[in-house]
């Protein structure tokens, strides 16, 4: 395929010229599928071109002629490949589809034209060297150094042979990333629940059962009610359904998800990124993917990262079946001699603790309304931490119609960037909760963030108020955390923007976030009845409180089985790999029983055909990240506790220590630069309450 320049390209394009938006947002008015891929190829020969000048310069390298010129280049690349593939996850069509079908070899041949340039290599080599001794910028310092190691683990070193296979793999993985995540997408529309019998709804709140019977109806079942899936194992709808038959179809609906033998089959797709990421790993000289994921990021090593799971797992399992014991008692009440499943956990734990704490989701949802969560809660935190404020931008649209634009602004009232918010959930998105970026702050480009947050809230019929359940108020807050990083760094190179850091890191500044839900302030402001206007119970706030640990065993436990069965397959070499689909789930359930994880009631948080994170979405022998990031975001936590909690003077030492800083220096020494040391794991410990039972 032919690629246009920059120059070539449909005047009539939106992407043919910088947006003029505030904030250069996405023209969405305008774009239509066939302007992508035009832009994309035009982006990429851009790109090429900008590159090949920095490699064939006579001059001696410089920073300005070679680092300064290689961060400018790609930038309509770079605005267009932000709109499409947050467009192609967030509201995908078959269209989009197609075209990242027919991008995904491209891409992979662009940056392989990059990274495995031998003349380029050999400039940013002289340059360090005639540098060697000089002190730079710590910016610039860092830059230097991530972009010699993006180098080396290209394989810029190998011989034109094995370069030449390295291509090929590249392009393969990058098209296989794409059509894991296709199938799923499609296999979890059609794994949604149809149900046509009222009387089996019995338990599940109103508001939750209107958005089933809309759900139906829009894909034709009318008087029916169709309980969609969300990206995890667990459904929330099973924490309210008394009907056990039906939490069995559900649960088996969520866990047999790409293993249903049709074309939505992801398996065969999944073995292929297994075998092909194991195979480059072992060019590059790495012993398997895991090792070469682990030495890029703060873990350093595979083995670092074995040691933490090995350490948190023994007490969290033990926690579990203390936990399953108890609702064991209580399922027997209902079903004598009955055995807990997967399906009841979350319908018992619910009931437990309407016992013990006298509290349950479908109390508190009417006092977790979405918009005064998110402006009264999640805004609300953001301005007293770091003196922000937000003003819905009601002529500014998104790529879809329910995606609300905010324009932020800082303290002093000067315009910081925009917030998208893209809130439901509907068959075209993607499951799970992220944040993308649409443009990423950089003072070398002049350019403030555009960045946006993804959620999977049932959607109400028009006119009702949407509600939330407490894990999906986490998750707001969470996923604003993301956003917080991308808005508040302030950094010269693009490539340091906001989330530019290792994964094992970006995920600590969310977690951090999810603080604030918690904080009594901050709950005072958002948790209020949404037709009453009545606060929540200052007793239901206590009980909030006092349960934070309640159901540790089981959420540590099926998160740390997805942790250890992603490094399961990452750390296999390419002949150990399975070649059969049908050997995914025995090798899943073996490497789950060698971890010591291997517990019936409480399934790993994905399994293996339904693991987007690992093999669609950049997080491959990754997932470990979230429970490292955790060690931080607890020591964080407590280091806000001990400086008096929310206020502007911590927010502003957190952001000028840590957020604004973005991914320009080392992120532990970051961390070091905000808490005075190295970061401990006993305040991630007593969180979970592993402190309680042996985890060494």
């Amino acid at each position: 395929m032919t690629s246009p320049d920059a120059a070539t390209l449909d005047p009539t394009n939106p992407f043919a010229h910088p947006s003029v938006l505030p904030y250069g947002l996405p023209d969405f008015r305008d774009v239509r599928e066939e302007h992508y891929l035009p832009a994309l190829l035009a982006g990429m020969a851009e790109q090429r071109r900008e590159v090949e000048a920095v490699a064939t310069d006579p001059a001696a390298p410089t920073v300005e002629n070679t680092l300064v010129p290689l961060e400018l280049s790609g930038h309509l690349l770079h605005r267009v490949a932000s709109a499409f593939y947050n467009q192609a996850g967030s509201d995908s069509t078959p269209g989009l589809q197609e075209i990242e079908e027919q991008l995904a070899p491209l891409y992979a041949a662009h940056q392989d034209a990059i990274w495995l340039d031998a003349r380029l290599h050999a400039r940013v080599e002289a340059l360090a060297a005639s540098l060697e001794g000089t002190e730079l910028a710590p910016d610039t310092a860092w830059l230097l150094h991530r972009t010699r190691r993006a180098f080396a683990r290209s394989g810029v070193g190998l011989p034109e042979a094995e370069q030449d296979r390295l291509r090929a793999i590249n392009a393969e993985i990058t098209s296989l990333d794409a059509a894991f995540g296709r199938k799923l997408l499609a296999g979890a529309n059609a794994a949604a629940v149809l149900v046509t019998d009222e009387a089996e709804l019995d338990g599940m709140p109103q508001d939750a059962r209107d958005a089933a019977a809309q759900a139906a109806a829009e894909q034709g079942h009318e008087g029916a009610w169709l309980i969609e899936l969300q990206l995890p194992t667990q459904q929330s709808v099973l924490a309210s359904l008394r009907d056990r038959g039906l939490r069995e179809r559900v649960h088996r609906a969520s866990v047999t998800r790409g293993a249903t033998g049709d074309e939505n089959d992801t398996r065969e797709t999944l073995l292929a990124l297994v075998r092909l990421r194991a195979e480059r790993a072992r060019l590059l000289g790495y012993e398997h993917h895991a090792a070469y994921v682990a030495e890029d990021a703060t873990a350093g090593s595979a083995q670092a990262v074995a040691g933490m799971l090995a350490r948190l797992a023994p007490a969290a399992v033990a926690n579990a079946r203390a936990e399953a014991a108890e609702l064991e008692v209580a399922l027997r009440a209902d079903h004598p001699g009955a055995t807990l499943e997967a399906w009841d956990w979350s319908y018992y734990a619910d009931r437990v603790r309407q016992e013990k704490r006298q509290l349950d989701d479908a109390a508190l949802r009417p006092y977790l309304e979405l918009d005064r969560v998110l402006t009264e809660g999640v805004f609300f935190a953001a301005h007293h931490l770091y003196g922000l404020t937000f003003a819905e931008r009601h002529d500014l649209v998104g790529y879809h119609p329910d995606v609300r634009v905010f324009e932020v602004f800082d303290a002093d009232g000067s315009g910081m960037g925009l917030f998208l918010g893209d809130f439901w959930t509907r068959p075209s998105k993607r499951g799970g909760a992220w944040m993308n970026t649409l443009v990423d702050q950089s003072d070398l480009r002049g350019e403030l963030p555009v960045v946006l947050n993804n959620l999977n809230v049932p959607k109400p019929p028009a006119g009702q108020p949407t509600l939330l359940t407490w894990d999906e108020v986490i998750t707001l807050f969470h996923e604003f955390g993301h956003a917080l990083h991308g808005l508040l760094a302030r950094v010269r190179y693009p490539s340091q923007a906001g989330t530019s850091v290792p994964r094992d890191f970006v995920e600590y500044p969310s977690q951090v976030n999810e603080m604030w839900a918690w904080d009594p302030q901050v709950l005072a402001s958002y948790a209020v009845h949404h037709e009453t206007g009545e606060p929540m119970p200052a007793e239901w706030v206590r009980t909030l409180l006092e349960a934070r640990q309640d159901g540790e065993g089981f959420a540590t436990t099926e998160y740390l089985a997805a942790a250890l069965l992603d490094q399961a397959w990452y750390r296999l070499a390419p002949e150990d790999v399975p070649t059969d689909p049908a050997q995914v789930e025995p090798f899943e359930a073996a490497a789950l029983e060698a971890a010591g994880v291997a517990f019936a009631p409480v399934p790993p948080r994905y399994r293996t055909s339904y693991f987007n994170h690992v093999f669609g979405s950049g997080y491959s022998a990754g997932y470990y990240a979230y429970i490292w990031s955790e060690v931080l975001d607890a020591d964080t936590v407590e280091w806000f506790a001990e400086n008096g909690g929310l206020s502007r003077e911590n927010g502003d030492a957190f952001r000028a220590r840590l957020l604004g800083r973005g991914g320009s220096i080392d992120p532990l020494q970051a961390f070091r630069d905000l808490r005075g040391r190295d970061p401990e794991i006993a305040p991630l410990l007593a969180r979970r309450g592993l402190d309680r039972a042996d985890a060494s």
